[in-house]
């Protein structure tokens, strides 16, 4: 094999070969074999990532975090500290279900997951949506929504550049209308 193009901490343990070139793996973090991670990303300290998940590109996932299988990142997804994910919507400790059981879970591209939220299993949050800190996700979240709360609600509208659009679609940081505003500003 040629020279590593991604750096693993010394204290992490990246068993994957499918890790893209710039990418970062933080000390006490473990990467199955299996899992999939896109270039330019960043896992910080502590980060579990089991066999059947997908991160792409430029993605930053904090400390303290568990990516269970079927779960798939998109590109430029920013995933905060301590945020819990599940895939079994029927655990049980005596109850061995295999993979067929398990339900999917897509983060869009974009999106962000504020620290301590929870997403249950089975749900889609859309392209640049917002979910708050400590919310609990357990339906679809729309592209460019504002998720928040215990359970989770939609709560307005959100830029590409994360501030709150008004009722118009209007962001008041990059002085558009969303429809008029395009993600290639911030790239």
């Amino acid at each position: 094999m040629g020279e590593t193009k991604f750096f693993v901490h010394e204290k992490a343990l990246c068993e994957s070969p499918h890790v893209g070139e710039g990418t970062r793996v933080w000390g006490f973090s473990h990467v199955l074999k299996d899992a999939r991670i896109g270039k330019n990303c960043n896992l910080g300290e502590q980060v579990f990532v089991e066999n059947k998940v997908v991160i792409g590109n430029g993605c930053t996932i904090k400390n303290s975090i568990s990516i269970w299988d079927l779960v798939t990142l998109e590109d430029n997804v920013f995933v905060g500290p301590s945020v819990v994910f599940t895939n079994d919507l029927r655990p049980r400790a005596f109850i061995k279900r295999g993979a067929d059981a398990l339900l999917p879970t897509f983060l869009k591209q974009g999106c962000t997951i504020g620290a301590n939220a929870t997403i249950v299993c089975g749900v889609t949050i859309g392209e640049y949506a917002m979910i708050g800190a400590g919310s609990v996700v357990s339906t679809d979240v729309p592209p460019h929504t504002l998720f928040i709360g215990n359970p989770g609600r939609a709560a307005g509208r959100v830029c590409f550049c994360g501030a709150k659009l008004d009722p118009r679609d209007y962001c008041r940081i990059c002085q558009k209308p969303l429809s008029e505003n395009s993600i290639q500003a911030f790239l």
